[in-house]
C-alpha cells in the first residue's frame, strides 16, 4: 500500500496560508515568553492562574509548587509584571502580565503560601495636575 500527501497549491497572490499564520503564531507564543494584558472588566482564569479585579487592587494567584520565596524575583515596571524563577530553581518559571493601570508599589504585596503565590496589586491613584492661579 502507497500512502501519497495530497498536493498542495500555494495561492498566486502572495497571501500567506492558514496553516502558515497558525504555525507562525504557535512558534512566537513558544519561542518569547508570554505577556498577559489584563482588562478592567476582565477575571481571567487557566489551570496556571487566577486574575480578579476591583476598583482598588489587581489580585493575581500562580501555582508555583516546589518553590520558595528566595527561587522566585518579581519586578514590577510601571504597569507590567515580571515573575521569573532564579537559576538553579527546581522549577522554571517566567510570566508576564500587563495591568490597565499603574501600580502602587507601596500599598501591593506578594504572599507564597502552600505553593501558590498571591500578588495584590494596588492601582495608583490618578494625580491630580490642576493647578488654581490667582486673578490681578
Amino acid at each position: 500500500m502507497i500512502f501519497t500527501a495530497p498536493m498542495i497549491r500555494r495561492s498566486s497572490q502572495g497571501f500567506p496560508r492558514a496553516a502558515d499564520q497558525a504555525l507562525q503564531r504557535f512558534l512566537q507564543s513558544t519561542l518569547t515568553p508570554p505577556l498577559h494584558r489584563l482588562s478592567e472588566a476582565s477575571a481571567s482564569a487557566s489551570a496556571a492562574f487566577t486574575a480578579t479585579q476591583d476598583d482598588q487592587a489587581t489580585t493575581l494567584q500562580l501555582d508555583v509548587p516546589g518553590l520558595s520565596r528566595e527561587q522566585l524575583q518579581l519586578r514590577l515596571e510601571g504597569a507590567q509584571v515580571h515573575l521569573t524563577s532564579v537559576e538553579g530553581a527546581p522549577r522554571k518559571v517566567q510570566r508576564s502580565w500587563e495591568l490597565d493601570h499603574a501600580i502602587d508599589v507601596a500599598a501591593s504585596n506578594a504572599k507564597l503560601e502552600n505553593g501558590v503565590l498571591t500578588l495584590r496589586l494596588a492601582k495608583l491613584a490618578p494625580v491630580d495636575k490642576a493647578v488654581t492661579l490667582a486673578i490681578d
